[in-house]
């Protein structure tokens, strides 16, 4: 199997427009989803991230930092997943309830490096 990371993005306020019943029929369906993965041992990791934050950039010697809650999109969340390819890992992604609860979600399907070729490295794991 190979792992894969999800990346959750929403415009910065979509939640905002959800009533608090919805808000809470979302975060049930995203335990639902995590348990169903977690069942079928695809899930490694998946988290929320607050939306608040900074994003550092170097130019030459200097740095600049801007303001996560400022920008019109943010990441909102991840998943590191195990699929056997790329198409089975879109799939899986499709089925987030982000998709039904938020009509702004994106979520980037990118497969994870796990080992150099040139060099052999495996980079670290929790597992």
């Amino acid at each position: 199997m190979k792992e894969f990371m999800f990346y959750i993005r929403n415009a910065k306020d979509a939640k905002l427009f959800l009533t608090p019943e919805d808000h809470f029929a979302f975060i049930k369906q995203c335990e639902v989803y995590i348990g169903k993965l977690k069942s079928e041992n695809k899930l490694i990791d998946a988290q929320p991230i607050v939306r608040e934050g900074v994003v550092i950039r170097k130019s030459a010697d200097s740095w600049t930092e801007k303001d996560i809650s400022a920008d019109r999109e943010t990441h909102v969340g991840y998943y590191r997943i195990r699929a056997n390819d790329i198409q089975e890992a879109i799939q899986i992604a499709k089925e987030n309830p982000e998709f039904e609860y938020v009509p702004s979600a994106t979520i980037e399907v990118r497969p994870i490096k796990t080992k150099e070729i040139e060099t052999g490295f495996v980079y670290p794991t929790k597992e």
